[in-house]
């Protein structure tokens, strides 16, 4: 096949995207025309306009899926795509051999795969597959075409079928019983689910209180930190000993627990008392290298080190590979070449020294659930293994190439070393003659090794970082050093982390849901679905999502369960090497998700969209049309009151203090905060559906839509006046000319506050 795959004549080198293609025009001689598909060039109906006249009387059609016949997809060319492949079908008239060379994943094959359906080419056609796009990859890869892999295509087309079924026959039933337009997904609501589930762990989250002592020590002028960790040698109660569901500590736990007023009466007794080292510990660790990234812990640690939302790590990703500058960005391997490896081993020897090189080359085995996309790690691509700087990368795609140039080059490089040491020192209490026992914990980098490249990120913002040294004075056995200060240290409980982009995606890849190449996707999904926010970085479930969540796990239980869905991946993966797809979706089809939809019509729509909790009872909370609001009994009056919940509260930050405090506003509401001067309206401060506003008079019929502006964030309703009020619907306005070059200069309102502009900045 490779031998007339590269005989002499014009070639059509099909790639996704533009950019793409001009990388690879580079590498290619004047035989080649290199044009891109714009991404997929066929896919399901996404509208009624667009199904085939042929199929619109049949019950499924809407679906785009014959669920009679096989589970057969009916593929259009959307209208946005017709000029693409007409400009293909004219780029391949004088062409004698056809390449496709989309990515080398499932979708890129499965976009091969359409591309050879719809243009339906009459010269040989053959599958052009690399990893990397350097002049030695594309001719590699040249010399080994291939033909379409048609098993990967059906997996692909099984997953797609999976996915329609899902969304269209479970999303009209959230119509019906929740709000319009929602969706749901077989990942996406699995994804939302996880966070629902943190949500009600952090909204039944009971605080507990200890105390403890912190003393600060003092060994010839070199001052450290010691923890009470024990009196009258029972161990003191820490955080982790206590029951989040009751605040106290958890039953069978051996612990003392400090009060307030036992602390503040050992600090007493113990200040100014000097402390006696009983033990010193010292320990070397060694530290490994992580792996080289693949999709997941590249989008994880962008998100920890550089702020990137996953989205935009794929998208940054995307660029740097298709320039030339990186491996392909969505792969589940953590394998190196062996050219790679050599040229990192060459790279580190150069620039650190041989000392800093690990003993013998360094391979990685990949441990994710169904790992099966590229066949290797995310790297700078060829064997020169240049610099952001060297390249001449700015901005974003500086930042996380350099990401991966760290990460690919520790690979490569010796382990280091880290000496831990632990103390324990002793203090008598006088009077009781309990032994009060403190510990302090010291840490020095003894040999850097890989920490000269790379140091992991955390999402422990308390955490020490694994090269930063924190040494302890020489202390030995039995030596007494100063206690210079000592606090009595009040601490509590603190609920289970909400997840950021970064855990997610480990989550979700720890659990086998979704592939690499979906999470950025489904991160983005269930935030413009209105399910989650990003908020300071952590995901926020909304009501919305907790409603949904709970009609799921009551109808559709299969749908949102975590093993299942990580079982259907399973199933996908078997279909890539021969599986029978037509059964397995077939009983999922009638036996999962009509069945679920059937017994979810029989729900009551008023209880699925009705969340109580203790922390603010005797309200509840209520889905409506428009968002959330509160609902509550008001003595006297048959029918309940209402009022509206901002959208933007997180389920588990709403309280009964919370809620007195919105029904307070809400019902002194229509006392206006005072008259606008130039209108003679008055100005009211309002809790809308999207947060507190003030408005301008009252909606009539010659004006329906009074002026409205929504407060700052983070602004206290409480301080708000008519001053602060009127400037705010002031905006936008004109402030004048500036005096440089004249331009207007205006003042305006957005998202993130007021603002002023002056040519476009």
């Amino acid at each position: 096949m490779a031998e007339s795959a590269t005989r002499a004549g014009n070639a059509l080198v099909i790639v996704e995207s533009p950019t793409k293609a001009r990388t690879i025009r580079k590498f290619l001689g004047a035989g080649f025309t290199v044009e891109a598909s714009m991404g997929h060039v066929r896919d399901l109906p996404s509208s009624a306009a667009e199904l085939p006249a042929k199929i619109k009387g049949e019950p499924w059609a809407r679906l785009g899926v014959d669920v009679d016949h096989g589970f057969a997809p009916v593929y259009v060319v959307p209208a946005e795509k017709k000029k693409v492949v007409t400009a293909l079908k004219s780029a391949m008239a004088g062409a004698e051999v056809v390449y496709l060379a989309t990515d080398e994943d499932r979708e890129g094959e499965s976009i091969g795969w359409h591309l050879l359906q719809v243009l339906k080419p009459k010269v040989p056609t053959y599958r052009m597959v690399f990893h990397e796009i350097t002049r030695e990859a594309i001719q590699q890869a040249l010399a080994a075409p291939r033909a379409v892999d048609e098993q990967l295509v059906q997996a692909q087309e099984a997953r797609r079928v999976l996915d329609r079924l899902v969304g269209y026959v479970v999303s009209p039933l959230l119509w019906k019983k929740v709000r319009p337009r929602l969706s749901a997904g077989r990942v996406q609501s699995v994804a939302v689910r996880l966070l629902v589930l943190r949500e009600r762990e952090r909204m039944a989250f009971v605080s507990g209180e200890w105390w403890d002592l912190k003393a600060t020590v003092d060994k010839a002028g070199a001052r450290f930190d010691a923890q009470l960790v024990a009196l009258g040698g029972q161990a003191v109660a820490t955080g982790r000993d206590f029951d989040e569901h009751t605040g106290r500590v958890a039953e069978g736990r051996n612990v003392l627990l400090l009060g307030g007023a036992d602390a503040q009466a050992l600090q007493t007794h113990l200040a100014g008392r000097p402390l006696t080292v009983a033990s010193v510990d010292r320990k070397i660790q060694v530290r490994q290298p992580y792996p080289p990234f693949t999709t997941s812990t590249l989008q994880q640690e962008a998100n920890r080190k550089l702020g990137f939302g996953a989205s935009m790590t794929m998208q940054v990703a995307q660029r740097l590979y298709e320039n030339g500058h990186i491996t392909y960005m969505r792969t589940d391997s953590v394998n190196l070449s062996n050219e790679a490896i050599n040229s990192v081993r060459a790279m580190i020897q150069s620039r650190y020294g041989a000392e800093m090189l690990s003993p013998k080359p360094r391979q990685y085995t990949t441990r994710s659930k169904g790992a099966q996309e590229a066949h290797e790690a995310i790297r700078p691509a060829g064997t020169a293994m240049a610099t952001a700087r060297e390249l001449g990368l700015t901005g974003p795609e500086a930042r996380l190439y350099e990401l991966i140039w760290k990460r690919t080059v520790a690979t490569q490089m010796a382990d280091a070393q880290v000496a831990m040491t632990t103390v324990r020192l002793t203090s008598e209490e006088p009077g009781t003659g309990r032994v009060a026992e403190f510990r302090a914990s010291g840490r020095q980098v003894v040999f850097a090794g890989f920490f000269r490249a790379y140091v992991e990120g955390t999402d422990d913002p308390e955490q020490v970082l694994d090269d930063r040294d924190q040494p302890l004075p020489p202390l030995s056995e039995g030596e007494q050093v100063a206690c210079i200060e000592l606090d009595a240290v009040r601490h509590e409980t603190r609920p289970p982390a909400r997840y950021t982009e970064a855990t997610l995606v480990k989550a979700l890849e720890t659990q086998g849901i979704g592939r690499p190449s979906t999470y950025a996707t489904i991160i983005d999904t269930v935030q413009a679905r209105g399910y989650v926010r990003n908020a300071q970085r952590q995901l926020v479930p909304t009501f919305t999502a907790m409603a949904v969540t709970g009609l799921l796990e009551e109808t559709l239980g299969k749908v949102v369960d975590v093993e299942f869905t990580a079982s259907m991946e399973g199933w996908l993966d078997d279909v890539a090497v021969g599986a029978d797809a037509e059964k397995y979706l077939d009983r999922f089809y009638r036996e999962d998700l009509l069945d679920g939809v059937e017994k979810g019509e029989q729900f009551d729509a008023r209880s699925v969209c009705t969340i109580t909790s203790e922390r603010f009872a005797p309200y509840r909370v209520r889905i409506g049309r428009y968002g959330p609001f509160v609902e509550y009994d008001a003595e006297g009056e048959d029918k309940p009151r209402s009022f509206t919940l901002p959208e933007e509260v997180p389920p588990a930050d709403v309280d009964r203090a919370f809620i007195d405090g919105l029904r307070e506003r809400a019902e002194q509401g229509e006392a206006p905060l005072g008259m606008d001067p130039d209108s003679g309206l008055p100005v009211y401060l309002r809790v809308g559906r999207f947060g507190p506003y003030v408005q301008l008079g009252e909606a009539t019929e010659e004006e329906p839509k009074p002026k409205r502006a929504s407060l700052p964030p983070k602004t206290n309703v409480d301080d708000v006046g008519l001053t602060q009020a009127l400037a705010l619907l002031s905006l936008p306005r004109t402030l004048g000319a500036h005096p440089e070059d004249g331009k207007t200069v205006r003042a305006g309102l957005g998202r993130f506050g007021p603002y002023v502009v002056h040519d476009k900045t």
